[in-house]
């Protein structure tokens, strides 16, 4: 009977268990969810308002529980999940990958100031690269979830990065999988001056587009009628006269 009783409990508490995992795992994707919508009205907003959008795109992640215990066992950490929550500051991960180096921190002012996010840490890995070469904007921002029983505030790092840094971090990270052990110095600097390489395509690319940017600045100024035109989607429409009025004053 005692034994019937013991196996019963355990099945109860490993209900329990899988209940609180998948909760707290779930927590972690709604977050991401939040910010992905916001992303996406950023997007949106540059579209219509701004003929551009320096958002090429975007891509998340969830960290799986095994690679959440691997971490939390070569931290010594607690297997807990509030130690892994107070801890591992990696679970959820979005990446913004941006036309221009100016975007990155464009991006970064809107998430700061016009959404409901808090940032906690910020890493600059493009001011102050990493000694191979890596590119980056890092930032650990507190994301707030609503969830069935309560408001969670759920921790996201947040990468922000040009199309170059990304292509760059990408084949490290490809070449770098395929030693066990130690990569070869000549590799290592090899790697190094790609890196420098695709910085200077960024550099160069930002000032092309800040001199266009100029350009066509001066030509929209000498076309008044693109003023008086309203683009939503792949549609114009002229802006009725009253309206324009209302926003001239009497």
């Amino acid at each position: 009977m005692s034994g019937h009783q013991v196996s019963h409990y355990q099945v109860e508490q490993f209900k329990k268990l899988k209940t609180e995992v998948t909760r707290f795992m779930m927590m972690y994707q709604f977050a991401l969810n939040e910010l992905e919508t916001k992303i996406e009205i950023l997007k949106e907003e540059f579209h219509f308002l701004h003929d551009y959008n320096p958002i090429e795109h975007t891509k998340s992640r969830v960290k799986s529980i095994e690679s959440i215990i691997n971490k939390v066992a070569r931290k010594g950490l607690d297997i807990s999940l509030d130690s892994i929550k107070s801890n591992i500051k990696d679970i959820a991960g979005l990446r913004i990958t941006c036309s221009f180096i100016s975007d990155i921190y464009r991006i970064r002012d809107m998430l700061s100031n016009h959404f409901d996010l808090k940032i906690l840490e910020v890493k600059d890995y493009i001011q102050n690269p990493k000694p191979n070469g890596y590119r980056s904007l890092h930032l650990l921002a507190e994301v707030p979830v609503v969830m069935s029983d309560g408001k969670e505030n759920v921790c996201v790092e947040i990468q922000i990065r040009t199309i170059a840094m990304d292509f760059w971090a990408s084949l490290e990270h490809k070449i770098f999988y395929k030693y066990d052990q130690s990569v070869p110095g000549r590799l290592l600097e090899e790697l190094k001056q790609a890196s420098d390489s695709a910085n200077k395509l960024d550099q160069q690319m930002e000032r092309l587009h800040q001199e266009i940017t100029v350009i066509k600045e001066n030509q929209s100024e000498n076309d008044g009628e693109e003023l008086t035109r309203l683009l939503m989607g792949n549609r114009q429409f002229a802006l009725p006269s009253s309206l324009l009025q209302l926003g001239g004053g009497e």
